[in-house]
């Protein structure tokens, strides 16, 4: 997609879908490459985060959900019968009627696919991923694992730590330090993003990947219930931009 078709089309999904404030916009980066990991909120979030961060992104996805053939399947569970809450065969009619959208929507907003639960395939999302990093572009993720049960507070669940290993490949590939950053939605249409947390080289693969998803987890977490609180109390306001996730820098 055109850089111009791109920013209509961003401007057109924060008008109708989105329309939140963004806060901590001190912690962007001026430029990629960065690594943003975001939890998901059904399918608000990756919408709240195209809209308002203000750099291209690419963002991970299901594989299914650029499969023409797959499409409808997926969205009809994940989408159509547990957030719109319709039953068959109502929910395989709009699951299959969305699906003539959102592939080629998704397709154009160059998301790369994600193959779950196979490992031949990840090295392709890796790849691709790579590419993206190596022009100075972000990256999008959204590592929650579907298939476990959810924080009943936040909504979020468990991370996996697929993304870490971007924070690996790139340092074997150009022997710099890769940035990540944790960004929260919430529902009330704030989303609040939180300080860089970069791929530390000196730890043992297994811990830091162990570490870059505990920090994302506990950092989003602690900022939503921030959104939250605040919320809660009617004051949660565009300026408030204070971030409680400096220990994590």
């Amino acid at each position: 997609m055109k850089v111009s078709a791109n920013h209509f089309l961003l401007k057109v999904l924060n008008l109708f879908l989105w329309g939140g404030e963004l806060l901590g916009e001190e912690n962007l980066p001026n430029s990629g490459p960065a690594v943003f990991i975001a939890n998901h909120l059904e399918a608000v979030g990756p919408i709240a985060a195209y809209c308002s961060i203000p750099l291209r992104q690419y963002a991970w996805t299901v594989a299914d959900m650029v499969d023409e053939k797959k499409a409808a399947a997926w969205l009809q569970w994940d989408f159509v019968e547990r957030t719109l809450e319709l039953k068959p065969p109502v929910s395989a009619w709009v699951a299959k009627w969305l699906s003539k959208i959102t592939v080629p929507l998704l397709r154009s907003l160059g998301c790369i696919p994600v193959y779950r639960g196979d490992y031949d395939r990840m090295t392709d999302t890796l790849r691709l991923s790579m590419d993206v990093l190596h022009h100075g572009k972000s990256l999008l993720i959204f590592p929650e694992d579907n298939l476990l049960p959810a924080d009943p507070v936040t909504g979020m669940k468990p991370f996996q730590h697929s993304f870490a290993r971007l924070g690996e490949i790139y340092f074997d590939e150009t022997g710099e330090r890769l940035d990540f950053f944790p960004v929260a939605i919430h529902p009330s249409g704030y989303m609040m993003v939180g300080k860089v947390v970069a791929f530390n080289p000196n730890y043992a693969v297994g811990l830091e990947r162990q570490r870059l998803k505990r920090l994302m987890e506990n950092s989003i977490k602690t900022m939503y219930m921030q959104m939250e609180e605040e919320n809660s109390s009617n004051m949660l306001t565009p300026q408030q931009n204070q971030n409680p996730t400096g220990e994590f820098s």
